[in-house]
């Protein structure tokens, strides 16, 4: 693939201006304009992303000597479809987005995180405490919500497993839903797909299982009292950075290096301080590419997920 992106070395202290829009491509053309853009895929609150993620801004600033810009994506085809055509230059994103980006051209993984203590995680399917929805195959005709159509654990996994139940999924999560034997909506976040449920909007919800665990929403006990587990996928590779492929080899190294050889301090969020609330969900990384998320991808397969889901979502 050719590599057209490079960094201009042009000099000057560079100051830490973070832009916070729900929006893409904001600031011009990536380095050109001495800027780096990092996009933050929609599993982040937007309250969350300057408190959280300011510290990466600044290390990424002052490593590179660049100002850092990071943008808040509408979700996961947006930050592929940002990092394909060059108008952001690394992401954070959700392992199948990342897969079929870099089958897609659209992006190049380089790192795996690690958070609460391990390189993989869970996905869950949960409804209320008071559900009269015993195991998977009940879930025919009823509501369900999602997080996105490309999140790993909250909509590739929780269809697999409807699938496998015997279930109808039709064309998801791709299509509409319309041939599905249920009532897919999108919630648009982990949480948001929780609070979809816990409200009575519908009758079950997939979701990561970090929601259930680690207090990303509801707290673990809040969780207990208000949904219960109906189905769980375990051993799910943890979520990828990702850069462009507009970026020139050197470059995407020095990225990757950079993250690698990084103070435990940017996890901390903006005060600094581990083990508080605005700590990220991650507090590692290692050098990773596609060939750790071909469980993901085998999933996918299984499902008929494909590129094409970038352009009906």
């Amino acid at each position: 693939m050719t590599r057209r992106r490079t960094f201009l070395e042009t000099a000057g202290v560079v100051g830490s201006t973070v832009a916070m829009a729900g929006c893409l491509g904001l600031g011009g053309e990536p380095f050109n304009d001495g800027e780096i853009d990092f996009n933050v895929s929609p599993s982040v609150p937007q309250e969350d992303l300057e408190v959280q993620y300011s510290p990466v801004r600044e290390f990424l600033s002052e490593e590179f000597d660049r100002t850092t810009k990071m943008n808040l994506a509408d979700n996961y085809s947006a930050v592929i479809e940002a990092l394909g055509s060059g108008t952001t230059d690394v992401a954070e994103t959700g392992p199948l987005a990342a897969a079929l980006g870099v089958n897609d051209d659209s992006a190049e993984i380089i790192l795996q995180r690690k958070g609460y203590g391990t390189w993989t995680y869970k996905s869950i399917i949960a409804v209320r405490t008071d559900s009269n929805i015993e195991e998977v195959a009940d879930i025919e005709g009823k509501s369900v919500a999602f997080s996105d159509p490309l999140s790993t654990s909250g909509a590739l996994y929780p269809l697999y497993n409807i699938s496998q139940a015997g279930v109808e999924i039709g064309n998801l999560p791709e299509g509409n839903g319309s041939e599905a034997a249920f009532d897919a909506v999108f919630a648009g976040g982990h949480v948001s797909a929780y609070e979809q449920l816990v409200q009575g909007q519908v009758e079950a919800a997939g979701m990561g299982g970090f929601v259930r665990d680690t207090g990303a929403g509801p707290s673990p006990e809040e969780f207990e009292e208000d949904a219960r587990t109906l189905a769980e996928s375990t051993g799910l590779p943890r979520a990828p950075i990702v850069v462009s492929p507009e970026l020139s080899d050197d470059r995407t190294e020095t990225l990757q290096q950079a993250f690698v050889d990084a103070p435990q301090e940017i996890y901390w969020g903006a005060d600094g301080e581990e083990g508080t609330d605005d700590d990220l969900w991650f507090d590692d990384v290692r050098a990773a590419d596609v060939g750790k998320y071909q469980s993901v991808v085998d999933v996918a397969t299984e499902l008929g997920v494909g590129t094409g889901v970038f352009e009906s979502n």
